[in-house]
């Protein structure tokens, strides 16, 4: 093992060669397969979790080299047993193949399907539930003959026994409004004044589990923010994607208040088809989406927009990685509207027109060097095609590779959990990837390679890394003329590093951080503090 710290560069002197791909690894499972594949940048496999049952969907890699997944439980609670990427289950797996814990989410009224997200150590699951006709047309659904099964999303936290527990939860049940029954629940004169409610007869029919348009929205994608504490999704059938509040208690979570929004769980934000809140403009989505995520803010291109693989975005045959840079309004933690119209961008930021393309299913990323990742999967000649593209140029410059997956990540070589399965990794020995060479990222001391976002700062400033063994950090910041002003010590520490300090009190001028093992390591950098 190897006496270092390894330092995630979240900011590279803000230097991105294009024109090259990015070492790194492919996490992915193919459609139908009990398989998980991790592939390196030479397309060669550097690990597999083989398990006796199917993923369901998407797979997520934890920093501490497990992987999260969902399966196949018990989905006959449905009366046609249709469901769209139905899971019901949900496992965290060591390297070696273990199941770490697992949880059953699947009954009469409930069941997990589509994606999953983290939530530092925890999983944020998809999931339906089960509403009645009855409860339908009480709440002022327009005629409803049969069952739906709206989203929710429930957060779970490893219990350390094996299984897990139900820690937050979300229900859009919760803030559905109505303009047909005045007398009914969630009467609204007008929905185009209430952009943060869902009107509860936009979407009348569509397929899905149970029959008779069951599967009503259809939300296929989630990501979640860590520096925002906010939640985004994808609605296949709503043609729109959708932020909500995650700093809300589960009981705000329900109601029109609290959080750092002020808003409950309504939704701050939707991007992709106006008329669904009365508001005249473009449908820049005009049929499916998937796979909505947050660009990682760390000084990469476009870092803090949003993502979505577009499946129509260009034509019914030409799917197409739309960027939207949304209003966020930090001070007043909102997104802006002028009233009486609909959110911004009015179209997309950035648009990406993809190589191979693909009706459903479908991720996107886009890499620390510029580039976009593309999981193009099934129909119009995707077929689960994975490849990376130069986001300048257009060429594609690592791929494709037919993985025939729905929705595959890429990892960059000092993410946390691709540190922590080096060990795992190409057990006959020939290693293919030059992640572990002497001298690429991985195989640096501290003192080669710690950065600080962002820099210069007017306040806070995060610091990023990740110890693969135990050891005792100090962290100091010092001003010009050698006086310490912020110190932090962190003992016994393995894993990531995420330190985030606030200096906005502290001086104009220059700082030093100096970090510090009982290992023997060190490193200073310079801080520049402006106001």
């Amino acid at each position: 093992m190897k006496n270092t710290i390894l330092i995630l560069i979240l900011f590279a002197s803000s230097i991105f060669v294009n024109g090259q791909s990015f070492n790194g690894f492919a996490l992915y499972n193919a459609q139908g397969s009990n398989t998980t594949y991790l592939i390196d940048e030479n397309q060669n496999i550097a690990h597999t979790w083989d398990m006796n049952t199917e993923c369901n969907y998407t797979v997520a890699l934890k920093e501490n080299g497990n992987l999260v997944r969902g399966t196949k439980g018990n989905t006959s609670v449905f009366s046609n047993g249709n469901i769209a990427a139905g899971a019901g289950i949900v496992q965290e797996i060591a390297p070696d193949g273990s199941i770490v814990w697992s949880f059953d989410y699947v009954d009469n009224d409930h069941v997990s399907h589509h994606d999953l997200t983290l939530v530092g150590d925890n999983v944020l699951l998809t999931a339906y539930e089960k509403k009645t006709s009855t409860e339908l047309n009480a709440a002022g659904f327009n005629n409803a003959s049969s069952d739906k099964w709206p989203t929710h999303f429930v957060e779970l936290e490893p219990d350390g026994n094996g299984g897990a527990n139900i820690v937050w939860e979300w229900h859009i049940w919760d803030h559905m409004c109505q303009d047909a029954d005045p007398n009914g629940p969630n009467y609204v004169s007008n929905i185009s004044d209430y952009p943060e409610l869902i009107n509860i007869n936009m979407i009348q029919a569509q397929g899905g589990p149970g029959g008779g348009g069951g599967d009503w929205f259809h939300v296929n994608g989630v990501d979640y923010n860590e520096d925002l504490d906010q939640i985004v999704f994808s609605s296949r059938f709503a043609s729109e994607i959708y932020i909500i509040d995650h700093s809300t208690t589960t009981a705000e979570a329900a109601t029109h208040s609290g959080g750092n929004s002020g808003m409950g769980g309504d939704i701050l934000y939707r991007w992709g088809n106006p008329s669904n809140y009365g508001m005249t403009g473009t449908q820049i989505i005009d049929n499916a989406v998937h796979d909505a995520r947050w660009i990682t803010d760390d000084g990469r291109p476009n870092g803090g927009y949003l993502q979505v693989f577009n499946n129509s975005g260009v034509s019914n045959s030409v799917s197409a990685i739309d960027g939207i840079e949304t209003p966020w309004d930090a001070a007043t933690n909102t997104y802006l509207r002028t009233p009486g119209q609909a959110f911004e961008p009015f179209s997309y930021t950035t648009r990406y027109e993809c190589a191979y393309s693909a009706s459903g299913q479908s991720a996107s990323d886009r890499m620390s060097n510029g580039n976009i990742y593309v999981n193009a999967s099934g129909g119009q000649g995707g077929a689960g095609v994975m490849y990376e593209v130069d986001a300048v140029t257009g060429q594609i410059i690592w791929g494709p590779y037919n993985a025939q997956s729905q929705k595959g990540f890429r990892y960059e070589c000092d993410y946390p959990g691709i540190i922590a399965l080096e060990s795992y990794m190409y057990p006959n020995g020939t290693i293919t990837t030059s992640c572990f060479d002497a001298t690429s990222t991985i195989e640096n001391t501290i003192a080669d390679a710690l950065t600080i976002f962002p820099n210069p700062t007017k306040g806070v400033v995060s610091l990023r890394f990740a110890t693969i063994e135990i050891q005792d950090i100090e962290i100091q910041i010092v001003n010009s003329i050698g006086q310490q002003v912020y110190t932090n010590h962190l003992n016994k520490h393995i894993g990531l590093v995420n330190e985030k300090i606030d200096i906005s009190s502290f001086s104009e001028g220059l700082y030093f951080v100096n970090i510090t093992t009982d290992k023997g390591q060190s490193v200073t950098e310079r801080i520049a503090h402006i106001k």
